[in-house]
């Protein structure tokens, strides 16, 4: 199985792809303004990072979304909420924590398959 490395600097990789997953670093907007704005921002990368891979965000696996107050949890959701694949949701979760820039109100982290996937009915 190969194992690919993508943007790769001397503290992370920006996306890997291996054993038909792709793995993105944690992506967040490189602009200031409101978390609705910075998250789509965010999306927007994580859009063009998914293509880059060969897939997309119908083929999320997982999200890990950290936003640093709670109090923009709705704001955050409601722009997610568009952007997320109808009838394709992934596990998510979401924290508030302290991120590495003060200007930086979310950043995400997601997982897509590469190939394609079955949806089960329960």
């Amino acid at each position: 199985m190969k194992l690919e490395r993508f943007d790769v600097n001397d503290r992370r990789s920006r996306l890997v792809k291996y054993n038909g997953v792709c793995y993105l670093s944690g992506q967040f907007s490189d602009t200031g303004g409101d978390v609705a704005s910075q998250t789509h921002e965010t999306l927007a990368k994580i859009d063009a990072l998914l293509a880059r891979a060969g897939t997309d965000k119908s083929r999320l696996l997982t999200a890990e979304v950290w936003i640093t107050t709670m109090a923009d949890f709705p704001a955050m959701d409601s722009v997610w909420k568009d952007w997320v694949a109808a009838g394709n949701p992934p596990t998510r979760c979401c924290c508030a924590v302290e991120l590495g820039d003060v200007e930086m109100r979310v950043e995400i982290m997601v997982t897509a398959a590469l190939g394609e996937v079955d949806r089960l009915e329960v």
